[in-house]
């Protein structure tokens, strides 16, 4: 069988990344979801200002009893184009909602704004983390363009980029860069929505007697990528993680891989070609 690590060291070796985490989008009241996750053996919740439940996840990492440094949190910053200093007041107010000193992932939620405010939003999350505040930063929703960006301006490098991954949308440029570039992919909307309806999804899960889901995340997995599955479903969210005792075989990979439909395959915003 693969060998699936459960961690994943960020560039810089700044702190290790549990590979499958809690999404907590469209969950404003998460804290019950948060709690069950965490309960089941998740160490890692993505988060976002955006979400608007940011408070709601801190509650759940104080009321769960386990040691805040055996949780990794990542939140995301949606507007920038205030600039430098308005993209500081919005990380310290993260921080101020989840009730934490650190964060330990920080994402630009996408690139909207142009070059120049994306250039300042990082900046302000570099800054941030040389202060301590952020143990890793990245990006979310960047193309190659856009992370190219960060190359020519002689800027570090994100840690990780997060896109809307899965076998109908597989984003190969992005990944292939990332890959050369030593940039983690995580994956959002791992699970289709719930767009189980695939014949090759329907069969692979009988053959191997896992529900959809778990097939998605292993591929996910095998892959490389760091899915975040999100559910409201206590028995879901418990299933969603437990999908490190089974192996899906090169050859069924490759049929998941055949499903691909590029851009046409997603199934949320994937805002990835934007100026």
């Amino acid at each position: 069988m693969i060998s699936i690590r459960t961690t994943v060291t960020l560039p810089g070796g700044v702190a290790a990344m549990p590979v499958v985490g809690f999404g907590v989008y469209q969950n404003p009241n998460c804290k019950p979801a948060c709690l069950a996750a965490l309960q089941s053996g998740y160490r890692h919740i993505d988060s976002a200002r955006a979400y608007r439940n940011e408070a709601q996840v801190g509650d759940a990492v104080r009321e769960s009893g386990i040691p805040r440094e055996d949780i990794f949190i990542t939140s995301k910053i949606n507007k920038i184009s205030g600039g430098y200093q308005s993209c500081l007041d919005a990380i310290g107010d993260s921080l101020k909602n989840f009730g934490f000193d650190y964060l330990d992932l920080y994402l630009i939620h996408s690139a909207y704004g142009g070059k120049a405010v994306r250039l300042e939003a990082w900046k302000a999350l570099l800054a941030a983390k040389k202060a301590g505040k952020l143990r890793s930063v990245g990006v979310s929703n960047y193309n190659v363009k856009h992370l190219e960006e960060i190359t020519e301006a002689g800027l570090e490098m994100p840690s990780v980029n997060q896109v809307e991954l899965h076998p109908y949308c597989q984003q190969r440029s992005i990944v292939e860069y990332c890959r050369a570039h030593g940039i983690i992919v995580q994956a959002y909307t791992p699970l289709v929505r719930g767009k189980f309806e695939n014949l090759v999804l329907q069969e692979l899960s009988k053959k191997y007697g896992k529900d959809p889901a778990q097939i998605l995340i292993r591929w996910s997995l095998q892959h490389g990528f760091v899915p975040l599955p999100k559910s409201q479903n206590p028995d879901r969210v418990r299933s969603n993680i437990d999908v490190f005792g089974f192996e899906i075989s090169k050859e069924d990979i490759d049929r998941l891989d055949e499903l691909d439909r590029g851009k046409e395959g997603a199934v949320t915003w994937n805002p990835i070609d934007v100026d």
